[in-house]
């Protein structure tokens, strides 16, 4: 079984993530300044996140909308296709995303072009591990310092 047993606790783990990063006042206005829509799918369990930063807010408190599902009827100008697992692993910023899109070191597909993934789209999106610490996962319990389950380290 991977990381998450459902779409539920992907949810609940990534979903808390995209929703204090669209609040945050330290990283929240890079993205909203990129005008990007950048899409997330996620395989076992599926899972599809859409950041709309190409137009103004209507979340409250947000500098850019996070939509879930796959009807926010918006053209993405990236796309990034991974296993939860490996979502997971980059938020706690325990793998290279721009590496894995560049390199196919995991499997991981982008949509957009090489240079537009690694010079835009991949520092807005940085791995926030202090973040996922404190947002309860099947593999790292709320502030547990990163130590999963069975004292291993998630992975």
């Amino acid at each position: 079984m991977g990381v998450f047993k459902d779409y539920d606790e992907l949810y609940a783990c990534i979903g808390k993530l995209f929703d204090e990063a669209k609040r945050d006042s330290r990283i929240a206005p890079k993205i909203k300044d990129s005008h990007l829509i950048i899409q997330f799918r996620y395989d076992d369990p599926k899972g599809i996140v859409t950041i709309n930063a190409a137009a103004p807010p209507t979340q409250q408190g947000a500098y850019f909308d996070v939509l879930w599902g796959d009807d926010t009827g918006l053209k993405p100008n990236v796309e990034m296709s991974m296993k939860a697992d490996i979502a997971h692993q980059f938020w706690h910023g325990k793998i290279n995303l721009s590496a894995c899109c560049v390199r196919w070191a995991a499997p991981i597909w982008c949509s957009a072009s090489g240079s537009l993934v690694l010079n835009v789209a991949i520092p807005l999106v940085r791995p926030h591990p202090r973040r996922c610490r404190g947002t309860p996962s099947p593999n790292l319990g709320e502030g547990d310092g990163g130590q999963g389950r069975n004292g291993d380290d998630g992975d």
